[in-house]
């Protein structure tokens, strides 16, 4: 007769992973002016691209400024402008410029008020963090490294956002009002400059938003969600 096992040698279930804490994370404010500047921003890109094909050159006709252009003397793609025209792309972009600019200072308005900046502004600390993050993503470090609510790659990300979208809307006002804002159009070189640094700012938006897409889907795919709901279920903590 065979004796049943004892129940020392049965094999045990594997214990579950442990469910991740559901938690609030990204409030009503962060979430609404990030969509919108989504939007806002990818029409400015388009009717700025649109302005741009009126003179797809920088610098005084015959006098063309030295610097780095690769569209010039030939038009965007036709898919990637807003407006149709001059004229058009020059109403859509002024359309879409107010917007543009009250959303990122509601968005600002409200990390300062709630304490919120203090998980997104990059420190001198965050440097070190930040290279052990890029070997990670480099794939020369095989374990993810500790991190808060953002790692610190995502905060310099996030610190070089901030200081871009000033940057594009300084110029923008720049090239928009050269006399009555001189000294700020001078403060950039002058509007052939002035127009320049607010065309490298587009593909630099353009860069990170490629980016930004990218790691949020192959790293933390539950942050999208979270910033869709405000709710967050995912590998990191909630806060810093």
């Amino acid at each position: 007769m065979t004796l049943p096992p004892l129940a020392s040698d049965q094999e045990l279930p594997e214990a579950a992973p442990p469910v991740r804490p559901l938690v609030k994370r990204y409030a009503g404010v962060i979430r609404v002016t990030h969509w919108l500047n989504a939007i806002f921003l990818t029409g400015m890109v388009a009717s700025g691209l649109q302005i741009y094909d009126a003179y797809a050159h920088f610098g005084i006709k015959g006098r063309p400024l030295p610097v780095p252009n690769p569209l010039d003397g030939r038009p965007a793609p036709e898919w990637s402008r807003l407006g149709g025209w001059l004229a058009g792309g020059l109403n859509w972009h002024f359309f879409l410029a107010w917007p543009f600019v009250i959303t990122g200072l509601v968005y600002l308005g409200f990390l300062v008020l709630s304490g919120e900046w203090r998980t997104l502004v990059f420190r001198p600390r965050d440097v070190g963090p930040a290279v052990q993050m890029q070997l990670y993503y480099l794939r020369l470090r095989k374990e993810h490294p500790a991190q808060g609510k953002h790692n610190a790659l995502q905060k310099g990300a996030y610190t070089f956002i901030v200081a871009l979208g000033a940057l594009s809307a300084l110029t923008g006002f720049a090239v928009y009002k050269p006399i009555q804002l001189s000294w700020l159009t001078s403060l950039f070189g002058g509007y052939e400059l002035a127009r320049y640094w607010h065309f490298v700012a587009v593909w630099l938006f353009v860069a990170f938003t490629i980016l930004h897409i990218s790691l949020v889907l192959l790293v933390d795919p539950a942050s999208l969600r979270g910033m869709i709901t405000g709710w967050y279920r995912g590998r990191f903590p909630s806060r810093d």
